[in-house]
């Protein structure tokens, strides 16, 4: 269903909706971010295959995202092969895998399968269908910290882990008080296991338990199996004595083992370390060699380069050479033309000569010009003299007309800055008060129809002083008077409310000013007396204003009477109270309104923050509008005036200079028929004697030529025993380049050789290592057994009674023969035949002893499952501790997070005259899993809010949900 070829979108951070009618591209906007974002087709809802949002009629198609992150971008590249239905990711232009861009994804809290996050309109209905507790979930995930949804399942978990806590703690807690006699032992063991067979957990106990009662129950056999019972007490008494010595000589075997493995690490080492000797022997010496062999490379290259230093002055020394002899062609050439130069300039010297004379004797004799050359002099002198005065005339006429356009453009600057708050603040106006800013510009078009002032609203009649201060008129002044027309005549009010309220149906507000003026109040004490509290001024001195809107401020709102202070003023407020006995006063951020209680005749303040300014803060000079717009005038009549006079200055001056030109041209023609004569004389003179000097600059060349060959000849002869030196310090420089290239060459080889011999080393050196760290584990695995069996002998001893140097009697060795030779065996035999033993009683007194002796073990017993219980009990109120806090830092961001969400809610849904509410259902605060978010609306007046559910709305109003 694709239609776009190639689309490119660029959307700002702040995109939460796409909308338009049908066909126009939403659908291929919101596909791309899905599917670009590693999203899968199912959560668009359109298609089942990736492949087929591809245009028909392509193989494949491509989808590249730009997503902001700091310090660099990511761009996201998505490749869709129609054919099989395959994907090629990228980020930043380089492949990776689809779990890389899953995990870039993630980093950034992208969910594209979150329809709390990215809802298509293809699943809108998924979205009415999701439940109160998924819901929930989404929204953690989508909006909420990063924390909350882990809070969340914690919470959860712990309180399934609590829930078997307090199964557990149902188990009765019984009281281990002394018992005697078979029955209270048999009761105690019957209310054990009813009791802890209340708890999956405590099953095993129970289990115990059956057994300790079954070991209880073998004590009412008879007494004559006493002496059976001795028997194996004997036996158990002999295992227990072998049993040391069995343990002694497994670990002495063990001991020994351990003892030959050591000594093989030992020599291994050994032989490890005289091995790896003769390598940094080696090793050593070959770097010995390499700095040798350095050190000549680097002697090599100061000769190379000092010889080819050499080389160098040589060459520039020929071509000086060089230079030298294109220097004396050069000059020889110079000659040669000089000479040339000269005779041509002879031939023309006397053709000119000849010229003149002939023109000289065909000349007649010169009339008598002077008076009329006179006339037009004396003409000339009174017309530059008169040019004179028009040219000054016009150069300060001129800088009066620059100074004046100068200062014309000033005016129309300023001006238009004035001009440009004025129209901010009439465009802040009609944004925020669209009905007074129609009834401002009916009131411009006819302020004819009223008697008396008609002042404009406050918000662009009242001029701050200073911007900072615009907050406290602001907050001191009421909105609706903000916007307010002020008028000095109750009769001009009245008629334009009904013009306005009745006729144009707008909602303005208009007041007015008293009938006596109270713009020049006075405060009730200077403003001086208040310094030493940090007030500095009164409003009134705040800003200006005209004469009508001065005086209904100080009269309703005592603007001349309340002083602004500072931090000092808020930092000793008390103070200030208790001695100004002030009603109103404005501090940096604070307004403070002082009263006294009728009742208790105490002084009561309240204090409120100030806040920000909205309309003041652009103010305009209306004096100097207005004076600046006369002046503006009067340039211009003054420019005008400039204009015309220039224009006639300029006339007569092109007037005087064509006659300038005129008389002029007569003066030429006059002087040169009187000077012709006279210049043709004087000018063959001159030629003669320039022709006397060309004759005697005559140059030999043939001695020029002769001399510069000599030069010459004696300049290659030098040049000769430069070459040859050059050729000897060239073949110098290249044997010393070959000697330089073969150590160069050895140098690598040595080097080569010496990093093959160096991993070499350092492989033994590894080897060597791990033979170390076996011998000394092997060393410490000896030295534990030696202790363990010194310490196992000792034991062994003790148990047969011995003496540290007493051998081990013959009996004890006969006896320990017929009995099992490895711990496995004697400890499997010890307990078949404790178990049998265990199965004797009597009512003998050593048959009573072992039933207390039991009867102790089962109270042994019985405490330790008591601790056990309050350990669970403490891990209980543990968890339910850890569960609060966990439940404070999860459930109260999540409040405000809904109150946020269920606040903007409402806000829509009453913009449209419909009701909606979002809020926490919970059914028990301590079922964690039951917690959900619960949408209700209603969009008749005549309906109750109801659940939204995917049933009870219509398709539309789930859609607008």
């Amino acid at each position: 269903f694709r239609t776009y070829d190639v689309c490119e979108v660029r959307p700002g951070p702040n995109l939460n909706m796409i909308v338009g009618p049908n066909g126009t591209g939403k659908s291929s906007i919101i596909c791309a971010i899905c599917l670009g974002l590693a999203g899968k087709p199912s959560f668009i809802g359109r298609a089942d295959k990736v492949g087929l949002f591809v245009k028909q009629g392509c193989l494949k198609g491509v989808v590249e995202i730009e997503l902001s992150k700091t310090p660099d971008n990511i761009i996201i590249t998505r490749e869709i092969q129609v054919t099989n239905n395959t994907s090629t990711w990228f980020i930043n232009r380089k492949p990776v895998t689809l779990k890389t861009v899953e995990e870039q994804i993630a980093a950034l809290n992208i969910q594209v399968d979150n329809l709390c996050q990215f809802l298509p309109q293809d699943r809108v209905g998924e979205f009415a269908k999701l439940s109160k507790i998924e819901l929930l979930e989404a929204t953690e995930k989508s909006i909420g910290p990063p924390e909350m949804y882990q809070f969340h399942c914690e919470l959860k978990n712990s309180r399934e882990k609590e829930r078997e806590l307090e199964v557990n703690m149902n188990i009765m807690e019984m009281e281990g008080s002394h018992c005697r006699g078979m029955g209270i032992i048999k009761s105690i063991v019957v209310e054990l296991e009813r009791n802890f067979k209340k708890s999956n957990l405590c099953r095993d106990k129970a289990n115990s338990l059956e057994k300790m009662r079954q070991r209880v129950e073998r004590y009412k056999q008879d007494v004559d199996r006493y002496h059976e019972r001795k028997r194996h007490l004997d036996l158990i008494e002999m295992l227990e004595r072998k049993r040391p010595w069995v343990e002694y000589e497994n670990i002495r075997q063990q001991y020994e083992e351990v003892k030959q493995s050591r000594d093989q690490a030992k020599e291994e080492v050994k032989n490890l370390k005289e091995m790896q000797s003769p390598v940094t022997k080696k090793i050593q010496e070959t770097e010995e060699y390499i700095k040798s062999l350095d050190m000549e490379i680097r002697e090599k290259a100061a000769e190379i380069k000092e010889v080819s230093q050499k080389c160098k002055q040589k060459q520039d020394a020929l071509d000086m050479k060089d230079k030298q002899i294109e220097e004396i062609h050069q000059a020889l050439r110079i000659k040669k033309d000089e000479e040339m130069d000269r005779q041509r300039k002879i031939l023309n010297t006397q053709k000119m000569i000849e010229d003149w004379k002939n023109e000289l004797n065909a000349m007649a004799a010169c009339e008598n010009l002077k008076p009329q050359t006179d006339a037009v002099n004396n003409e000339l002198k009174k017309l530059q003299e008169e040019r004179a005065n028009i040219d000054s005339d016009i150069s300060d006429i001129t800088t009066e007309k620059i100074n004046k356009e100068r200062e014309k453009r000033r005016t129309v600057d300023r001006l238009e800055q004035l001009n440009n708050i004025m129209n901010m603040k009439e465009e802040h106006l009609k944004v925020t008060f669209q009905d007074t800013h129609t009834a401002l510009m009916w009131l411009r078009k006819n302020k004819d129809k009223f008697k008396k002032i008609v002042c404009e609203p406050m918000m662009l009649e009242i001029n701050m002083k200073d911007n900072r201060y615009a907050k406290y008129i602001e907050n001191h002044i009421s909105a609706n008077d903000m916007r307010a027309f002020v008028f000095e005549s109750q009769e001009d009010m009245e008629m334009f409310l009904l013009e306005m309220r009745d006729h144009q149906k707008l909602r303005v507000n208009a007041v007015c000013a008293p009938a006596r003026s109270c713009a020049e109040s006075l405060p009730s004490r200077p403003i001086e007396e208040l310094h030493r509290y940090g007030f500095f001024s009164y409003l009134r001195e705040l800003f200006d204003a005209p004469h009508p809107v001065m005086s209904y401020l100080c009269f309703h709102y005592r603007v001349h009477d309340i002083p602004v202070g500072t931090e000092k003023t808020r930092n000793m407020m008390e103070r200030v109270i208790q001695e100004t006995k002030l009603k109103n006063i404005y501090t940096a951020e604070e307004r403070y309104v002082i009263r006294v209680s009728a009742y208790t005749n105490l002084t009561l303040s309240t204090n409120t923050s100030l806040r920000a300014a909205r309309f003041l803060t652009s103010s305009v000079d209306t004096d100097e509008r207005q004076q600046l717009e006369n002046q503006q005038q009067e340039i211009s009549r003054t420019l005008k005036s400039l204009d015309l006079h220039l224009t006639t200055l300029h006339e007569r001056q092109k007037h005087l200079e064509h006659r300038d030109n005129e008389l002029r041209q007569q003066k030429k023609e006059l002087l040169e028929r009187g000077n012709r004569r006279k210049q043709l004389e004087s000018k063959i003179g001159v030629k003669y004697d320039s022709l006397k000097q060309l004759e005697q600059d005559a140059i030999n060349l043939e001695e020029e030529s002769q001399q510069a060959n000599v030069k010459i000849k004696e300049l290659n002869i030098q040049k000769t025993r430069l070459v040859k030196e050059l050729m000897h310090l060239i073949k110098n420089c290249v044997s010393l380049n070959m000697v330089k290239a073969d150590l160069v060459l050895q140098s690598t080889v040595v080097a080569a050789e010496k990093n093959r011999m160096e991993l070499e080393y350092k492989a033994g050196s590894v080897e060597l290592k791990t033979a170390e760290q076996r011998f000394h584990e092997l060393d410490d695995r000896k030295r534990v057994l030696t202790e363990n069996s010194k310490e196992l002998l000792k034991k062994a001893r003790h148990v047969c009674k011995l003496s540290p140097d007493q051998h081990l009697p013959k009996e004890f060795q006969t006896a320990f023969q017929a009995l099992p030779s490895t711990l496995e065996e004697i400890d499997a035999f010890l307990n078949e035949e404790k178990t049998r033993v265990s199965c004797f009683t009597g009512l003998s007194a050593s048959a009573c002893s072992l039933v207390v002796e039991e009867y102790n073990k089962q109270t042994q017993e019985i405490e330790q499952l008591t601790e056990y219980l309050e350990e669970k009990k403490n891990e209980l109120d543990n968890y339910k501790q850890n569960i609060s806090q966990v439940k404070e830092r999860w459930l109260n961001p999540l409040k405000k997070l809904i109150e946020q969400i269920n606040e903007k809610f409402s806000n829509f849904f009453n913009s449209m005259q419909c009701v909606g509410e979002v809020d926490l259902h919970v059914e028990n605060e301590e079922e964690y899993d039951k917690y959900g978010i619960r949408i209700r609306v209603k969009f008749h007046s005549s309906t109750e809010l109801h659940e939204l559910t995917p049933y009870h709305q219509s398709g539309g109003e789930k859609s607008v949900s």
